[in-house]
């Protein structure tokens, strides 16, 4: 969903590709041999086959509204680099909660309850950045947003009564900006499957 966020983002032509995982083409399978989505087959052949780096390939042709920052203030940590270091947060640590959580009968060690709590760690620190300002990073949208947002909906789908009904309000309602988006209203149209 990121990829696509940032592609359609950044306006770059492309082939839309749709197949079903179940039944995976042998061209993405060529391409891309870990079978996995999202793959980008540039013109060259290059292949990019993990959503960040398909974000930071699309930003790099074509940012509009910056979500990107490239100047760094004085005597402080560049704000890219910061940008970077939580969405290695989410990628790294809160994906791992979220799979469990949202697949807890494939990691029968601990109740489902333990793995959201877990996830809820990184939820209450997104929690607080949005209670100062309206995005995660600044009074703009980042590359941070976008690359966050699809993994806390996924979150909050798990259980949306829970999650609509706790402590999170600032980050409740980000999201609840981010869903109503005309970008991601954008992303989520159905496309019809890809055939060969």
């Amino acid at each position: 969903m990121r990829a696509r966020l940032a592609l359609a983002y950044s306006n770059v032509q492309l082939e839309h590709r749709e197949i079903i995982l179940k039944n995976k083409p042998a061209p993405m399978l060529e391409a891309s041999p870990k079978g996995t989505v999202p793959v980008l087959v540039l013109v060259d052949g290059t292949v990019i086959d993990e959503s960040l780096d398909i974000m930071l390939w699309a930003l790099a042709k074509n940012d509009p509204d910056h979500w990107l920052p490239h100047k760094p203030q004085p005597r402080e940590p560049a704000q890219s680099e910061l940008i970077m270091t939580l969405i290695e947060e989410n990628d790294q640590v809160f994906k791992k909660h979220l799979d469990r959580y949202k697949y807890a009968d494939r990691f029968p060690e601990h109740p489902q309850s333990f793995y959201r709590e877990q996830g809820e760690l990184f939820l209450q620190k997104l929690d607080e950045r949005l209670a100062v300002q309206p995005f995660l990073m600044s009074e703009q949208i980042t590359l941070a947003d976008m690359a966050i947002a699809p993994f806390v909906r996924q979150f909050a789908h798990v259980d949306r009564d829970w999650f609509y009904q706790s402590r999170y309000q600032h980050l409740q309602r980000w999201l609840t900006q981010f869903l109503a988006s005309d970008l991601f209203q954008s992303i989520m149209k159905k496309k019809p499957l890809w055939k060969a």
